[in-house]
């Protein structure tokens, strides 16, 4: 049985979603997901369809490419299903899921992969999926108003993802000048303290004592920002998200979180 965290955080996140679209009713299918576009019925199919492709492949098959031919072949096979008939197919494709990477082996693990970020190794590549799942997980709980999953591992490992990622946010999305910082501490569901200094270029640093600005934000609001999900003005307006010191750069930081769609 395979130890990763990564796996386990993967396999924390299929419970959570199984759950959750297991108590959908065909009107909650059909709701406008946070995802633009995209109905909490199209996240589901997304998400299964990520999975058969990654299905059958094993770790260090992908180093050049993804097959994403495989993607588009799933959409089309279960498009027409009706809501609990796609359902199924989707809980179908997570069972293989979970029997293949139930018996992977660290060194397996660590094999290289293309991922959706660039070369990596096949753990990297399911970290991203723990991230991938824990979004959209929110993508569907915030509009049916049925919150949950915003605290435990998954989160966490969701959350890292946006972390590693701060260099580039506060750099070229908030645009902090060259010899200032910014700290950012996130609490509810995952409480943490993030420091970026700008020296030259923006990094990740283990503390500050003067940071420039500090930005203070809801966990969940955090993340749904920075995955350009929700207008800032709301999260801005109930408190969600705050700033002090630099107020130029705090509201900019406020407003500019989002990296990725």
């Amino acid at each position: 049985m395979s130890t990763s965290l990564t796996v386990e955080n993967l396999g924390q996140s299929w419970d959570s979603l199984d759950d959750l679209f297991g108590s959908l009713t065909d009107e909650q299918w059909a709701t406008p997901s946070l995802c633009p576009g995209w109905t909490v019925r199209d996240i589901m199919i997304h998400l299964g369809a990520i999975e058969h492709m990654l299905s059958g492949e094993a770790p260090g098959s992908m180093v050049d490419s993804l097959p994403f031919d495989k993607v588009a072949a799933w959409i089309n096979d279960v498009k027409d299903l009706d809501d609990g008939a796609a359902f199924e197919r989707y809980r179908q494709i997570i069972a293989t899921r979970r029997s293949e990477l139930a018996d992977l082996t660290q060194d397996q693990l660590a094999l290289p992969s293309a991922t959706p970020v660039g070369p990596g190794t096949y753990d990297r590549f399911m970290a991203i999926r723990v991230f991938d799942f824990w979004v959209h997980e929110q993508d569907i709980r915030v509009p049916l108003g049925l919150p949950g999953h915003e605290a435990g591992p998954a989160a966490e490992m969701g959350i890292d993802e946006i972390h590693r990622s701060l260099p580039y946010i506060v750099g070229k999305k908030i645009g902090l000048p060259d010899g200032k910082s910014i700290t950012i501490e996130i609490d509810g569901g995952v409480q943490r303290v993030m420091h970026v200094a700008v020296t030259g270029r923006a990094g990740l640093v283990d503390s500050l004592e003067s940071p420039d600005v500090v930005l203070r934000a809801d966990s969940t609001a955090f993340a749904l920002l920075a995955c350009g999900r929700i207008d800032p003005q709301g999260p801005i307006d109930d408190g969600r998200i705050s700033w002090s010191g630099d107020a130029t750069f705090g509201e900019a930081a406020a407003r500019r979180l989002a990296f990725t769609m």
